[in-house]
């Protein structure tokens, strides 16, 4: 951490064109007069700019792009790879395009002799020294330096006759694989993706000239969540996937845009398949979610979508073992038992990684059963807080805002409890403009400063009555915002929490420096399935109901046992069926397994923590006889006497459009309202906060790499915890 502060100081002190390069796609800012605007030109064409923009932005304005290895647009210009030389007219020599502004009057001339010479030679020095291993490399096919560039800039012949340095590979941990002889320093890697993005100082340079080495000073793990995005940064094979490594080559594969749904951030990925086999996850750009990033876990867990899997319809027989049996036996003996039942003698329970198409049909089926009883693992105690608008359980505003507030008061602990990819974006936040962060709970690092106010709840109290000095702090910010993670809420006094940060929200948004229709309250979840509880299934304005004892519980996904550890007894659930993906906690128990779909093989509708609904896409079939598990519930229905009025998927998202419309409005936000009136709901809470600390310090590790059942199937996972506990060890 000690080069942050650094860091900070220099991008405050450049250019505004390089500073505009730190956040090209991502700040949000209005359209400059067009009588502020220059005339420059680009090979003769005149294009209009802003004052400072670089020339590398003004070539891409009027379609030429400029070939490159340092620079990256979400990342601070470093200008040392030189493969942006342009000539400028006029000038003695060639300029870096990256990082030189442009001047009114300009001529850039991009395909001059003397730019072609320029990055000709530069090419040269780069291959230098690169190993000829193109045929072994897992870059093959997406090599920035070897299969594209240098085929278009660099010679047709070689004058290197010394023989080629050597460095020895590091070990980053069990995710990112290095060759580090193929490294071109191009520095991506990090002082500034390390540094900007993951938050931390892990990786740097040792060494000066031709002994310059890329590594982790001391052999350690990269210890972020975030890790692997480095293997997308990374312009050459200096750094692939390890789990990936000679598995497949890219035009090898099938590629499916989608979504993960391993956290409630929703990220946008791509997901590369071969042979009905997932092999790979990568990052799919959507400005407004997740940029370009997406977590280890999203990236790497993919391997425990193959293992454990339920594949086949089990039964449990008169030994209390579970054999195999046909769809119809299984559905029939499901069927049977719910002829039997009515109203609150039956129950269903929701995993972490249903989908909405999913829910629906089960809340269907319980309506149609009389029962009103659908759960979830993640209880939200805010019925007499408003729990039925949707300002009091989403991020109120899109996530992307988190990186224009100017003070953030929050009360969660880090990302291992709440989806990561926020965190960044505070984090980017804070090192660009500045960002003020107040955090109430367990101290933590959060790989930026913050000012600690406590860790009992009842500070949110003194500050919502004012009594506490950081109220008057608080009151002076134009963009503020509260941010609560919903493990906080899961408390005993849940309620009462709501209701201290609802009346914090409501407090400030009263004040006259607080900018016009801005929103200060976030809640931020860690499931993705939470929110469509919260929005399709809620009844009489009332939240997710509690399992009121039922003499027969219907378990829609096994990770609810896992979560709560829970060994139901045989005479309380007399029927006990699980539709899963996953062998896992919860299958052993069950009387009848009905294997479901994974979020890979299914269309289907997911909504993120700010109430954006997006669909994954079938990439891969189901193993065996799994089917979809809306299909599942609709045959149960029909063999039940309930039939649901739906056969179709189209028909099933005619349902959603009718319970909640904005689950089928894909990719759109709706704006978040009622503030004053969920204001006036929390006042009606009758609890009081406990002093117990706001956030339990017991979490581990296993709380982000595996919290459901795919992660807890994946081998990748289980050795990043063997290796993030073997190094807390060697630590100590």
């Amino acid at each position: 951490m000690l080069r942050l502060p650094v860091v900070r100081k220099v991008l405050t002190n450049v250019t505004p064109s390089t500073k505009g390069c730190l956040t090209t796609h991502n700040v949000r800012t209005t359209a400059t007069a067009a009588s502020n605007l220059i005339e420059v030109f680009v090979d003769g064409k005149p294009v209009m700019v802003e004052p400072g923009t670089t020339v590398l932005l003004a070539c891409e304005k009027v379609g030429i792009q400029i070939p490159r290895f340092c620079y990256h647009d979400r990342l601070s210009v470093a200008g040392n790879c030189r493969m942006c030389l342009v000539e400028i007219e006029k000038a003695p020599k060639p300029v870096a395009a990256c990082a030189m502004p442009v001047m009114k009057g300009w001529n850039i001339l991009t395909n001059s002799e003397k730019s072609r010479k320029a990055r000709e030679g530069v090419m040269e020095f780069l291959l230098g020294n690169h190993p000829l291993d193109c045929p072994i490399c897992d870059q093959g096919g997406e090599c920035d330096l070897q299969q594209d560039q240098s085929m278009m800039f660099g010679s047709d012949r070689s004058r290197f006759t010394e023989g080629k340095r050597a460095v020895e590979d590091k070990n980053l941990g069990p995710l990112v694989k290095t060759i580090m002889t193929r490294c071109i320093h191009c520095t991506r890697c990090i002082s500034r993706f390390a540094s900007e993005v993951a938050g931390i100082d892990d990786l740097g340079t040792t060494g000066r000239g031709n002994e310059m080495q890329v590594g982790t000073y001391i052999e350690k793990m990269f210890m972020s969540e975030v890790s692997g995005n480095v293997i997308d940064l990374c312009p050459v094979g200096a750094l692939t996937s390890k789990p990936y490594a000679f598995t497949a080559r890219p035009w090898e594969t099938r590629k499916t845009e989608s979504i993960d749904v391993l956290d409630a951030v929703g990220s946008n990925i791509v997901v590369s398949t071969r042979t009905g086999e997932v092999m790979r996850i990568l990052p799919r750009t959507n400005e407004d979610v997740n940029e370009e990033w997406i977590s280890d876990k999203t990236r790497f867990a993919y391997d425990g979508l193959k293992r454990q899997r339920l594949m086949q319809p089990m039964l449990k027989n008169a030994d209390g073992q579970l054999v195999q049996c046909s769809w119809e036996d299984a559905l029939t003996c499901v069927a049977g038992v719910l002829q039997g039942v009515q109203g609150m003698d039956v129950a269903a329970i929701a995993g972490g990684l249903v989908d909405a198409e999913a829910l629906v049909s089960l809340k269907d089926l319980m309506n149609r059963l009389n029962s009103d009883t659908l759960c979830t693992e993640e209880v939200f105690p805010m019925a007499g807080a408003g729990g039925a608008l949707w300002s009091t359980y989403l991020v109120s505003f899109k996530i992307f805002y988190f990186e224009n507030s100017t003070f953030l008061i929050t009360t969660i602990r880090n990302c291992s409890v709440v989806p990561n990819l926020s965190h960044q974006k505070k984090k980017k936040n804070w090192l660009h403009n500045d960002l003020q962060v107040a955090l109430v709970g367990t101290k933590v690092d959060l790989t930026y400063t913050y000012d600690h106010l406590g860790e009992s709840p009842l500070v949110l109290q003194d500050i919502a009555s004012g009594k506490h000095a950081f109220s008057k702090v608080l009151s002076q910010a134009k963009k503020p915002m509260v941010v609560v993670g919903s493990t906080a809420l899961q408390r005993s006094d849940g309620a009462a929490i709501h209701a201290a940060v609802s009346t914090i929200a409501q407090s400030i948004r009263t004040n006259s420096s607080v900018e016009e229709n801005w929103k200060v309250l976030n809640v931020l979840h860690r499931l993705v399935k939470v929110i469509v509880l919260l929005l399709a299934c809620k009844r009489n304005g009332k939240s997710v109901l509690k399992l009121r004892h039922p003499a027969n519980g219907y378990l829609i996904y096994e990770d609810w046992c896992a979560n709560h550890r829970i060994s139901p007894p045989p005479l309380f659930f007399f029927l006990f069926p699980v539709v899963g993906h996953h062998g896992d906690v919860g299958a052993p128990m069950a009387d009848v397994i009905l294997p479901g779909a994974a979020y890979t093989e299914k269309n289907a509708t997911y909504v993120n923590t700010e109430g954006r609904a997006q669909q994954t896409k079938l990439a891969v079939t189901p193993p065996g006889v799994a089917r979809e598990d809306w299909r599942i519930i609709r045959a149960i229905s029909e063999l039940a006497g309930v039939t649901l009025p739906y056969e179709t998927l189209d028909q099933v998202r005619d349902r959603l459009e009718e319970v909640s419309p904005n689950l089928v409005r894909y990719n759109d936000v709706e704006e978040a309202n009622y503030f004053k009136q969920a204001a006036e709901l929390a006042k009606m809470v009758n609890q009081q906060v406990l002093t117990d600390p706001l956030i339990p310090p017991q979490l581990t590790i296993k709380d982000f790499y595996m919290t459901d059942p795919i992660s807890r199937a994946s081998q990748t996972m289980a050795k990043c915890v063997k290796a993030v506990t073997e190094g807390a060890k060697a630590i100590e």
